[in-house]
């Protein structure tokens, strides 16, 4: 199906707007038409509009999208604030599209249904930010009390390495100074209203290789098999870290590769290596948590072998937003619109939040996530204009505060 222009599009009605951005085919990295369309739509609600492109080597170029509206003031922004909403328009592949009962990027409407891929991730997200962003400065004259920005990324789905971490960078290069910020990716795991994220656990990824001597089946003690005391090593590595705190749940290190490599059903291997994945609390640093796992492997009696534990990539802290009045605020626009008072949850895996807390205070919150990623992705329109109706009341007791 044809995508309208922007022109033909009312920022003001989200199940519009998601049908727009649904029918923009943007498959992580591809997201560039799309990010033109959302630009394009707030120049048009009077948003300055920043689109960098940043590169990496080995990666491809990725386009993103700061966008920003109004000004902040006083010492410390308090009397003028700046409120962002982040979020992303990259979608994952839609799989086997013969599967699909709707077209995936028709963006068709169906028994209260709106299927499309990236409806709920987090494409959802993105139109009712836009649509209450739109209304907002409605009742506002078009100038908002403050400052009001998007801070959108096409690398989020795929590596997130020319996305939200350098996007950052960039805005405070700029010399913005964000107060605090709403992530709309899908946080409820069955109705609208159950859950709000303020925070994450981080998350470590480390090889650990073993050495020892290779040989014939035959004559072990001719060799020093590496399997051996690997298996200790991830027995050891495996036990509990911590029994959790009153914000995350307890610490967990999960095996993830066993790698040999050996074709031979009668060599003794000269080495093998495992990768480990922690998902860490804020009872731990990367730092203090490497710690603890070389002090579990030097422990260890290596039976004639050596290891050498190696950081498989830059890892991401814990993090999570106090309690306070930003918290407090989308709570009572939840409660406002769905009626329910929403788990404050660091339950998940990982999101753009990790780069974004460095700047400012960040929560999430969004669809229903049952069908994130699946055949037939989709969300119900009325979850889509309940979220629209709570970001835009967030905006209006946030700006009050």
């Amino acid at each position: 199906m044809p995508n309208p222009s922007a022109a033909q599009v009312d920022p003001r009605d989200p199940v519009a707007l998601l049908q727009y951005l649904i029918r923009f085919d943007s498959v992580t990295p591809n997201s560039g038409d799309a990010l033109d369309g959302v630009a394009g739509l707030l120049r048009e609600l009077g948003f300055e509009t920043d689109q960098p492109v940043f590169s990496a080597a080995g990666t491809p170029d990725i386009p993103n999208l700061f966008a920003a509206i109004g000004e902040t003031g006083g010492t410390d922004n308090s009397n003028r604030p700046h409120f962002a909403f982040a979020g992303h328009l990259d979608v994952v592949p839609v799989g086997d599209e013969a599967a699909w009962s709707q077209g995936p990027f028709a963006g068709t409407v169906t028994d209260g249904l709106l299927y499309g891929r990236g409806a709920v991730d987090m494409k959802g997200g993105v139109a009712a930010m836009m649509a209450a962003a739109a209304r907002f400065l409605d009742r506002h004259g078009g100038t908002p009390p403050g400052r009001l920005s998007f801070i959108l990324t096409g690398d989020e789905e795929g590596p997130a390495i020319n996305g939200t971490e350098p996007l950052m960078r960039h805005i405070a290069a700029r010399g913005e100074t964000i107060t605090a910020c709403l992530l709309g990716e899908p946080t409820n795991p069955d109705q609208l209203g159950e859950m709000i994220k303020v925070g994450r656990r981080g998350s470590y990824s480390a090889i650990l290789t073993v050495t020892g001597v290779q040989g014939h089946v035959a004559y072990p003690h001719l060799a020093a098999n590496p399997l051996n005391p690997l298996a200790e090593a991830l027995v050891a590595l495996k036990a509990p870290l911590d029994a959790g705190t009153d914000l995350f749940q307890p610490s967990n290190l999960e095996p993830v590769t066993v790698d040999t490599g050996n074709s031979a059903g009668n060599i003794i291997p000269a080495s093998t290596r495992a990768r480990v994945n922690v998902r860490f609390n804020s009872a731990w640093t990367a730092q203090s948590l490497e710690a603890e796992l070389r002090k579990r492997l030097d422990g260890l009696d290596w039976q004639g072998c050596s290891y050498t534990l190696e950081t498989a990539e830059t890892p991401s802290e814990a993090f999570y937003a106090p309690p306070g009045p930003f918290v407090d605020a989308l709570v009572a626009s939840v409660q406002a619109a769905t009626g329910k008072t929403p788990e404050l949850s660091t339950s998940g895996g990982t999101s753009d939040a990790r780069f974004i807390k460095d700047y400012c205070p960040v929560v999430e919150f969004g669809l229903v996530g049952q069908t994130m990623h699946q055949v037939d992705e989709h969300v119900a329109v009325a979850d889509l204009a309940a979220l629209t109706a709570i970001y835009e009341d967030l905006l209006e007791r946030f700006f009050r505060q």
